[in-house]
């Protein structure tokens, strides 16, 4: 490691430590500049403040810039919908600066609406690059390193960022592009890779076909398995699995192509930090529509923790807002994210930044109250990622009348549908309808997993 990255990780680590105190008054230090850089130009927010009351539509006066939390929270949310916008343009309608300024264009998935476009300037996408290096720091890669990049460079926004974020370490970085999955296994082994880049789903993935063609990929050399794009990381079943699998450690991340790459793992890998360096969180509760204030937050050492290693308090939707990208910028942003936070107090290097336990969670319209329990995709999973025997999994969710319905197909390598069924009832106190399918019915996945099926918006 060069003089010049040993001072940026000794930065790194100094920002993540800083007391609450400071850390609040650098972060509105941070937004007040980013909103008067942006406010004259940018049309989106500019009306947006207008129509809240906090900017004059004559501009004879300045916009009162937010010192606080109670301050910021007289700002309007931002919305998916919105970002979307009316449809004259085919780039998302918070763009600062014309078109010509942008160097970087990325489309969202469309796994929970219409695509968006979204655009980055040169400064935006350094940006990018240099909240990626908070996960690499806790993933340990240094120049020695080999990074294989297993998704297809598409439109999505994937791991591009990654992958410039890791050349900038100086490691070998390897691209895979639209290789087959034997491919790349071929490829990690052939170049020695030691860090692999890919959602947890595809970790699997190549997993089950390794086994299946007779490699052993825990004897391989990697000893990083860098994950994104879907909860799994940072759920233990799922994680021990792909961990097991690979003899590797699994380090998860969290980001969004309208958003940014606004999470890392804790060393532990049970849940993300928010990294609030560049990023501003809020919460709103799921039981009242309210704020939480962070004050009223519980202490992760107070947390109980149930079966399944996550804590059961304090269900919330992530708010986000950009300290920096002025060029696609988000303020107040409501992610769709359900989490569940908290301050951190175990000392996990001293960090300060908001901590969500077991990661995200899922989406708020993936939650079902069945029978008035509430479920979610991710507590299924950490359930059936503990049968060893299971290989893949699908739910759909339906409704009858008013009610939530969920069944589950599983493929396995034994006749378990009995015992899952039974170990849901027990965990979740449910009855759900657990069947067997034959060996490579369901589907596999490359990017996003698609294995929550929500019909529940059908006709029954």
């Amino acid at each position: 490691m060069s003089d010049s990255q040993i001072a940026d990780l000794a930065r790194r680590k100094q920002l993540r430590t800083m007391a609450r105190e400071s850390l609040n008054a650098q972060q509105f230090s941070r937004l007040r500049e980013v909103l008067i850089r942006i406010v004259p130009h940018n049309t989106f927010y500019r009306q947006k403040f207008v129509d809240a009351g906090v900017v004059d539509a004559t501009g004879t006066h300045e916009m009162a810039v937010p010192r606080d939390r109670s301050e910021l929270a007289k700002l309007p949310l931002t919305t998916k919908c919105e970002l979307l916008g009316d449809g004259s343009s085919p780039f998302a309608a918070n763009l600062t600066w014309p078109v010509d300024d942008y160097v970087r264009f990325h489309r969202t998935s469309g796994t929970h609406g219409h695509p968006m476009m979204v655009l980055d300037t040169a400064e935006d996408w350094q940006w990018w690059i240099d909240g990626w290096q908070h996960v690499l720091d806790v993933a340990n890669v240094t120049a020695a390193d080999r990074a294989v990049m297993a998704f297809s460079f598409g439109p999505f926004i994937g791991f591009w960022s990654a992958f410039d974020a890791t050349a900038e370490r100086g490691a070998l970085v390897i691209p895979t592009g639209a290789m087959t999955t034997l491919a790349r296994l071929d490829l990690i082994q052939t170049t020695s890779a030691t860090v692999v880049f890919c959602t947890p789903s595809y970790a699997l993935h190549m997993a089950e076909l390794a086994a299946e063609s007779g490699i052993d990929i825990a004897s391989s050399s990697v000893r990083k398995i860098v994950v994104a794009g879907e909860p799994g990381g940072s759920i233990r079943a799922t994680r021990e699995k792909i961990e097991s699998a690979w003899n590797a450690k699994v380090v998860d991340h969290s980001g969004a192509s309208e958003i940014g790459p606004w999470g890392f793992a804790d060393n532990k890998g049970t849940g993300i930090y928010v990294n609030e360096v560049n990023f501003l969180p809020e919460l709103i509760s799921v039981d009242d529509g309210q704020l939480i204030p962070f004050e009223s937050l519980p202490l992760r050492s107070k947390v109980p923790i149930d079966g399944s290693g996550t804590n059961s308090e304090c269900l919330a939707e992530l708010v986000l807002t950009t300290l920096g990208r002025d060029g696609s910028p988000v303020i107040r942003y409501r992610t769709g994210d359900l989490v569940r936070p908290m301050i951190n107090d175990k000392g996990d290097e001293g960090l300060q930044f908001l901590f969500l336990e077991g990661g995200v969670l899922g989406r708020t319209d993936d939650m079902m109250i069945v029978r008035g329990v509430n479920v979610f995709p991710t507590s299924v999973e950490s359930i059936l990622r503990e049968v060893a025997e299971v290989v893949e999994y699908r739910m759909t969710a339906t409704k009858a009348g008013q009610m939530d319905q969920l069944k589950i197909e599983l493929e396995a390598t034994e006749n378990v549908a009995d015992s899952v069924a039974e170990l849901l009832r027990t965990r979740l106190g449910l009855r759900i309808d657990v069947t067997q399918v034959a060996a490579g019915e369901l589907p596999r996945f490359e990017a996003k997993g698609k294995r929550f099926v929500d019909l529940r918006g059908d006709v029954s």
